[in-house]
Order: structure tokens, then C-alpha cells, then sequence
């Protein structure tokens, strides 16, 4: 495991006495993408390599108001034979007693699960809503419905989306006692929540948000083997 500046890392094969019959496969075509991605979220990161699955991990403590995120991604061209890490930037390896720093973070039960509208439209009115407020309120429901809304003293605004559809597993895991018209919310850092929406460069296939009222907005972006999650805090 090593925490690197975040940029483009490359997987290749050591020279072998004879050459192969064929070449070996490149790394994961999603690598890229990811790696970009990160770099518009943080100037550092670390970087887990396990036989089958690469994770980039940013651990920001959300409980002090930093965001984290966890993204993992599959590696397609390890095989048996022995594999190198190349890199033309700095790294410095965690010590093993570190480790468990850097697991998945768990994510409380969440209030409302929902599919998130196209991501450049929602970008697009996020540019708009933060030359006017330094957050926003993020709110959903069980019945396809997100808003996102701003109030200051001089201007209240609200954009809705509807029709968004909610993951099969949101109604069975909410609480009984939850009407599905009711709204979850948090009110999240602005800038936090444009930086991700502007940096993604996974081009999910599938893309959803978990609410957790008054407590955390969960994206998750899904790619193919790329999974993406991102967890912003709420303000208090």
C-alpha cells in the first residue's frame, strides 16, 4: 500500500529472458479515467494493490467535515507471472500497522436511496447555485423525487427532478415507518459536491446517491469493474 501525488500509474511486465508469444494485456482501460477523476478531488492519494483489484482511497476524516472516497477497480491483466509497478512520481509505502486506516468506510443506515439525474445537468445547476450560496440542501424521497435547493436571506431557489426511479433494495432496506413521500436531506459544502460532479471522469453506467438525514450525502458511480463511491459530511 502507498499514498502518492495523484496521476497516471502504469502495470507492466518485468523483460523476460524469451520473448512471449504474445503481449501482455494492458492495465485496466478505466485506470485512466479513475486516475483523473481522483486528481480533481485531492493532490494526494493512496493506492492499494491487491492480485485482482486496484483501490484508490482518499481518508479524510468525515466526522471532522472532510470528504473520503473508496474506489476500486478490477485488474484484467494480472495473470501468474510476476508483474512490476512503474511510476514517474514519489510514493511512500504505509507501514502494515496502518493498514486498517484505509478499509472501506461503512456507511450508516441510510434514510432514502436514489438514482442520481444525468450528472452534467446536475453540474450544471450546481455551477449556477454556487455563485449564490456557499451550500446547498440535497433532499430525496422514495418516490424518484431529488431536489436541490439554496437559501440565503435575499433568494430561495429550488430545482426538482423527478421520475428518477429508486433502487430496488431502497424501499425493502428503509424503515417501515418511513413515508415514501417524506424527504431526507442534507445540507452539504457547495464546493465539495461541484468538485466531484466536475471531476468524474468514469462515465457511470449507473449512478446513485444515499441520503442519511442531517448526517451524509453517499454517491456511488458505477463503470463496469469500477465502483466509485463518495462520501460528503453534513453541515451542521
Amino acid at each position: 500500500m502507498v499514498a502518492f501525488p495523484s496521476g497516471s500509474v502504469q502495470v507492466s511486465a518485468p523483460p523476460p529472458e524469451h520473448p512471449p508469444p504474445h503481449p501482455c494485456s494492458p492495465p485496466s482501460a478505466a485506470v485512466p479515467g479513475v486516475s483523473n477523476t481522483i486528481s480533481k478531488l485531492a493532490k494526494t492519494c493512496t493506492l492499494r494493490l491487491s492480485p485482482d483489484k486496484l483501490y484508490f482511497i482518499l481518508s479524510d476524516k468525515v466526522a471532522n467535515g472532510g470528504v473520503s472516497m473508496w474506489c476500486e477497480l478490477g485488474q484484467p491483466s494480472l495473470s501468474s507471472s510476476s508483474r512490476i509497478v512503474t511510476h514517474d512520481i514519489p510514493v511512500g509505502v504505509i507501514p502494515r500497522k496502518l493498514w486498517t486506516d484505509f478499509r472501506e468506510p461503512t456507511v450508516p443506515d441510510f434514510d432514502v436511496s436514489i438514482y442520481l439525474p444525468v450528472l452534467k445537468t446536475m453540474k450544471s445547476v450546481v455551477e449556477r447555485m454556487k455563485n449564490l450560496s456557499s451550500h446547498v440542501v440535497i433532499e430525496a424521497n422514495l418516490k424518484g423525487e431529488m431536489n436541490l435547493k439554496i437559501e440565503t436571506d435575499l433568494v430561495c431557489i429550488t430545482t426538482h427532478f423527478k421520475d428518477l426511479g429508486n433502487p430496488p433494495w431502497a424501499s425493502e432496506d428503509a424503515s417501515q415507518d418511513r413515508d415514501s413521500e417524506n424527504m431526507a436531506e442534507a445540507r452539504i459544502d457547495i464546493k465539495k459536491l461541484l468538485q466531484f460532479l466536475a471531476g468524474q471522469q468514469v462515465n457511470p453506467t449507473k449512478a446513485l446517491c444515499n441520503i442519511v438525514h442531517n448526517r451524509i450525502v453517499h454517491f456511488i458511480l458505477l463503470h463496469e469493474d469500477v465502483s466509485l463511491q463518495y462520501f460528503i459530511p453534513a453541515l451542521s
